[in-house]
């Protein structure tokens, strides 16, 4: 069955620009080994001179990482924060955040090849049209918009390529072992009850702006940190631009692309520092300077709420035929097939239940593929997306997932209050969701650190 959420590939935005990586950079953790490379130009797109006379900037494991690359990933980074109005920023930091994330990914990418996996064309098709789906526009007209950013049509399928393959890595290597034990449950749902610690029901999202103090740091040291953190507070509170003031100063790793932003998540997911801080401030209100192991922190609460569990949910049942793809069976081999036994469905000469119970390897062929009612975020998102786009009686076209390839059809929808066992099901999907993410960020520490990294000539 397809239990598991995993976070779906980033591929929701136009434009190569705003495909947000999941290298570490994008997902705010500090790592070793971070430098501040100085940048001699303007970034911009490398022209073919610039490719001529490309050389290596770092090394991860033997294989380089080059000034092209670099250069290429930051002008990315420059367009997505002009199109969003933000301030440039320090061409110094952002070049070590850029390099960071490269390196990281270079580290990724070849623990994947190790390991055998690989991304069908097929699958690169798929994810470039839901891209288009979610911007509701055609194929043609995205990648019109895509070459008119400079972006070619090879360039945005060895994205695709690349962020598919981190993901499916991901999958395998963190994903799929986190688990979720009954007590982790009953904890979840004692701290959502009216009764349950105000923490766990409380989200926030705090900007900062972080003035890091080295650990041997002589006591001038330490002063000239904080009466720089003063000024960053005295500016923000004089109603300064606190995104600008984070790309500008920060310490922090992600700064550069987030405006100092951290998200939005439960309270108990910050430093008991940030929240004892915040907790009296109204949104928009700035504490700070606080200071804590890392150096003095200029906090701005961006936004506050209240989560809960939902009382009722839109319930769907659908089902599939699942095509498992294997070294007999290969993807574009698999959705030919489905192909095949969707026009013979649509033109009345099948029946979707008997070709599911004849076909389809998935324990729900014994129901003629019948998944029964599930709550959203049952099924992994790449099926759910397709799955919650249909009308009820429709047919997909043949979906690939991390399990195969789908033929799904829509047969209800309802709304339904949850029952104390659909309650369970709710609270072990956010328990996992932020057990997954913690243990990704820590895995991509360890990857990191198990990189042998060269710094060689800074990017030009």
């Amino acid at each position: 069955m397809l239990t598991m959420k995993p976070r779906a590939i980033a591929v929701g935005l136009m434009g190569l620009a705003s495909l947000v990586p999941l290298g570490a950079a994008a997902q705010g953790v500090r790592l070793p080994g971070a430098q501040r490379p100085q940048l001699s130009a303007p970034v911009a797109a490398p022209s073919n001179t610039q490719r001529q006379a490309d050389f290596i900037v770092a090394v991860v494991n033997a294989e380089p990482v080059t000034n092209n690359e670099v250069r290429a990933r930051m002008a990315r980074v420059l367009r997505q924060i002009q199109q969003s109005g933000g301030a440039q920023p320090p061409l110094d930091l952002l070049a070590a955040e850029v390099m960071e994330q490269l390196i990281v990914e270079k580290a990724q990418m070849q623990l994947a090849k190790e390991g055998g996996i690989t991304v069908d064309e097929l699958a690169i098709d798929q994810a470039a049209q839901t891209i288009a789906r979610r911007n509701e526009v055609s194929m043609e007209e995205m990648l019109r918009r895509l070459s008119a950013e400079g972006v070619s049509r090879e360039q945005f399928r060895l994205e695709l390529r690349r962020q598919l393959t981190l993901q499916r890595l991901r999958e395998r290597e963190v994903d799929a072992r986190v688990r979720v034990s009954e007590p982790e449950i009953d904890q979840f749902l004692r701290e959502q009850s009216p009764q349950g610690a105000d923490l766990a029901r409380t989200e926030l999202n705090i900007a900062q702006v972080l003035i890091a103090v080295p650990e041997d740091a002589s006591e001038a040291q330490v002063a000239a940190a904080q009466a720089r953190a003063q000024g960053v507070a005295d500016k923000a509170r004089a109603n300064g631009d606190f995104a600008a003031l984070a790309r500008e100063f920060s310490d922090a790793p992600g700064a550069t692309n987030s405006g100092g932003q951290m998200g939005l998540r439960a309270a108990d997911r910050y430093p008991e520092l940030f929240v004892s801080a915040v907790a009296s401030l109204p949104v928009g209100g700035v504490a700070g300077p606080v200071r804590s192991g890392a150096g003095f922190h200029v906090l701005k609460l961006i936004e506050k709420s209240r989560a809960s569990l939902p009382a009722t949910v839109v319930q769907s049942r659908a089902r599939h035929i699942l095509l498992r793809t294997s070294a007999q069976l290969s993807e574009t081999a698999a959705v030919e097939r489905l192909a095949d036994y969707r026009r013979r469905i649509l033109a009345g000469q099948a029946d979707f239940a008997q070709l599911a119970r004849e076909h389809s390897q998935d324990a729900s062929a014994k129901q003629g593929g019948d998944l029964g009612w599930v709550n959203p975020g049952t099924f992994v998102p790449e099926f759910e997306e397709v799955m919650d786009a249909l009308k009820p009686g429709d047919l997909s076209q043949p979906l690939i997932s991390r399990f195969g390839v789908h033929l799904i059809q829509l047969q209800e929808r309802r709304e339904q209050r949850l029952s104390a066992r659909e309650q369970r099901e709710v609270a072990r999907q956010a328990v996992r969701m932020k057990k997954t993410e913690d243990a990704y960020a820590t895995w991509m520490q360890e990857v990191r650190g198990r990189a042998y990294v060269e710094y060689r000539d800074p990017p030009q």
